[in-house]
């Protein structure tokens, strides 16, 4: 539910992003009909039996798969553990690089590939690990067994990974709830505040910054290092991951309106780890 509603909070699509979403969706026969120019974000969301080349693209002419057809929008997956191990890793190119090579005999296509990724999945296959009001059934194995088929690699490219329990009635019953167009007034303020920041980087958010811009606008003090360096160490991170930290504090920082990336930003992004932190997967 959280995940089909991402797109009601998500920055408006600039007329760059605009074209080039429509251009992919036009070479792939999915532009609806009398729609001359996609103004919405895209929503993908494939099947768990999804093939390798339906995810990234292929066939005897190759055609965009479901990550350019999510190209400046969010390919969800829902229940991601039910994916094939092996369709999942060819996932992490195309995290990486934000553009996929197809090659066939005779000709080799890229396509772009830039979408938000967003998964979900249980904590073991009856659902119930770690629960406090019903107690799972799964043995040791079957948990293991389930939680290895979200690798090690493609886990350390997710941004933020976080446990969702279950909600209780008294918080479902809000007589006056966030709205959706609330919340998007303040992510179209951060968009703002980043696109001045990185308007000479010609790239439009914290997400797309690389390793050196990372260096470059992601500046910590001495006590948020201290702090960067122990979780570092004791939760075994790689490099990617301690950049993600800092770009997701970067962004806390800028919802708070902070010039500067503070201590309280940087354990905020640490907590974000959470997988990292419970599964060694």
């Amino acid at each position: 539910m959280l995940a089909e509603r991402l797109n009601t909070i998500l920055p408006d699509l600039n007329f760059e992003e605009s074209l080039e979403t429509t251009k992919i969706h036009s070479v792939a026969g999915k532009l609806k009909t009398n729609e001359n120019i996609i103004i919405s974000r895209p929503f993908r969301s494939p099947h768990h039996t999804i093939t390798s080349s339906a995810l990234i693209g292929g066939g005897r002419i190759p055609r965009p798969g479901e990550i350019s057809l999510a190209h400046n929008g969010v390919l969800f997956l829902d229940e991601i553990a039910e994916f094939d191990k092996n369709t999942l890793e060819v996932l992490r190119g195309p995290l990486e690089d934000k553009q996929v090579t197809i090659s066939r005999v005779g000709q080799t296509l890229t396509y772009p590939c830039n979408f938000m990724l967003v998964a979900s999945m249980n904590p073991c296959p009856c659902g119930y690990y770690g629960s406090s009001y019903k107690k799972c059934t799964c043995s040791p194995n079957d948990i293991k067994r389930y939680l290895n088929k979200l690798s090690g690699p493609l886990l350390d490219r997710i941004d933020i990974q976080v446990e969702v329990q279950r909600v209780s009635y008294d918080k479902l019953d809000v007589d006056e709830p966030e709205t959706s167009s609330d919340i998007k007034e303040r992510i179209d303020k951060v968009r703002k505040i980043q696109e001045t920041r990185l308007k000479s980087e010609n790239i439009f958010s914290n997400a797309q910054m690389s390793a050196s811009q990372c260096e470059k606008y992601c500046k910590i003090d001495k006590e948020s290092k201290e702090l960067l360096k122990v979780a570092y160490q004791k939760l075994g991170l790689s490099a990617r991951a301690h950049n993600k930290i800092l770009k997701v504090a970067r962004t806390i920082a800028d919802l708070e309106e902070s010039k500067n990336i503070e201590k309280k930003h940087i354990a905020e992004a640490i907590q974000y780890r959470s997988l990292d932190k419970k599964y060694n997967v």
